[in-house]
């Protein structure tokens, strides 16, 4: 076959026509894509702010200056972390394991790290902390966020709350944006009776790759959020070449993008690799494969990532529960899928999008993935908060049998690091 292989290969002169259309000055996708930039001032400027805006004194100053009701839980966290109120990981295994703890070696180079979504609101992580503090249970090291941004600015300072929140705990976190297709940008889609319309692209339409760079650079500069979701072609290819500027900005691809073979996969890190700074390092972190994939799906990708020296930078986010209703057939659980790959697999995250099954067949309001788009107040006018929250913590509690399978299985988790050490 090597002389076929031969055949395959990307000549020199194909990688200077894709520098030199980049570098046209004539190019008007590339000349818009950087005034947005310029209009930020620039990525020292644009980084520098970033900074500022990020420090945990700063975000606790503007919730003060807003009155936020939110500050109190915050100091209520900070006391509890200080105070040593969480299960220390040393004593989390000797409840897990017994005697055998103290003779078991880890496998600390393919630690999983515990990933929850959605953190739909402040309140459902102070819940979440009073439950691993009775239960003497982990926390994420790894939140994810869908709820509307806009939403989070206007409610007491939800988005700074969060914000200064994942600093006290130790836990990296990301951000949907708003510029997506659900938010009418295709003006030929409406609701359920044209969803096979969504199918084919509705993730940023015509300009709406440029409105998410605007909106990116907005948050990012404004609450020093770093890490969001992405689910385009397109905003992938700007979320490259922002950082490749030198903006330190970070994404995750969503289960939405529908990468589902190793073949996805290579396309993707491929582009990653070929727009890496000199250091090799990328704006791509998270890497969420498609709810299909099997285990040698995911050693292939591993492959591949390896080979585009990519290991420690893209974390592959591995689902291993999802909502009860509206996204897939269940009963859905991988653990012990995740449990049996991680041996072998470096750098995953093992996702909780719900409970355990058979928690959820027990309640009287299932988790349900549509639920993610409602607004605050159509959630409290139909009386759903407290139904959300009990949702959320039984993917806590799913996150927390994960983590206990991978303890017995000696096998490291990265949970939330200031908490648990």
């Amino acid at each position: 076959m090597n002389h076929l292989r031969e055949r395959l290969r990307i000549s020199e002169q194909r990688l200077r026509e894709i520098n030199d259309f980049i570098l046209d000055p004539d190019n008007d996708l590339i000349n818009r894509f950087l005034e947005i930039v310029d209009n930020y001032g620039g990525p020292e400027e644009i980084n520098r702010k970033a900074s500022e805006a990020r420090k945990l004194e700063n975000l606790i100053d503007r919730l003060k200056q807003e009155g936020s009701s939110y500050l109190a839980d915050l100091e209520w966290l900070a006391e509890q972390r200080d105070a040593g109120a969480f299960i220390t990981i040393e004593d989390y295994r000797n409840k897990i394991l017994g005697d055998r703890a103290a003779n078991t070696t880890f496998n600390e180079q393919n630690a999983v790290t515990l990933e929850i979504s959605s953190l739909g609101f402040f309140p459902w992580l102070i819940a979440e902390a009073k439950e691993a503090i009775e239960k003497g249970n982990l926390m994420p090291g790894r939140y994810i966020r869908v709820r509307n941004m806009n939403e989070q600015v206007k409610d007491q300072g939800d988005i700074l709350a969060v914000a200064a929140a994942m600093q006290i705990v130790g836990a990296t976190y990301v951000e949907t944006l708003d510029t997506k297709g659900t938010d009418g940008s295709n003006i030929h889609l409406g609701g359920p009776e044209t969803i096979t319309g969504y199918f084919g692209g509705i993730g940023q339409p015509n300009d709406y790759p440029l409105k998410w760079v605007d909106e990116y650079l907005h948050y990012y500069t404004t609450y020093g959020i770093r890490q969001v979701l992405n689910i385009n072609a397109g905003t992938i290819l700007l979320a490259y070449l922002l950082y490749k500027l030198g903006i330190d900005n970070e994404f995750k691809i969503s289960v939405y993008m529908g990468n589902d073979n190793p073949f996805a996969v290579f396309w993707t890190l491929m582009a990653a690799r070929l727009l890496s700074r000199e250091d090799g390092t990328t704006s791509l972190i998270g890497f969420n494969l498609s709810n299909s994939v099997n285990n040698d799906t995911i050693r292939a990708s591993d492959t591949i990532r390896r080979a585009m020296g990519l290991t420690d930078v893209v974390r592959l986010e591995h689902h291993i529960t999802e909502t009860h209703k509206s996204i897939v057939v269940q009963p859905y659980n991988r653990r012990d899928e995740l449990v049996e790959v991680a041996r072998d697999v470096p750098n995953i995250a093992a996702k909780h999008e719900g409970g355990d099954p058979d928690i959820e067949r027990s309640r009287d309001h299932p988790s349900d993935i549509l639920e993610y788009f409602l607004s605050k107040e159509d959630i409290l006018s139909q009386g759903l908060m407290d139904k959300l929250e009990r949702n959320y913590l039984d993917k806590h509690e799913a996150l927390n049998r994960t983590a206990d399978a991978l303890t017995k299985a000696g096998i490291g988790v990265v949970c939330a690091w200031n908490l648990h050490r």
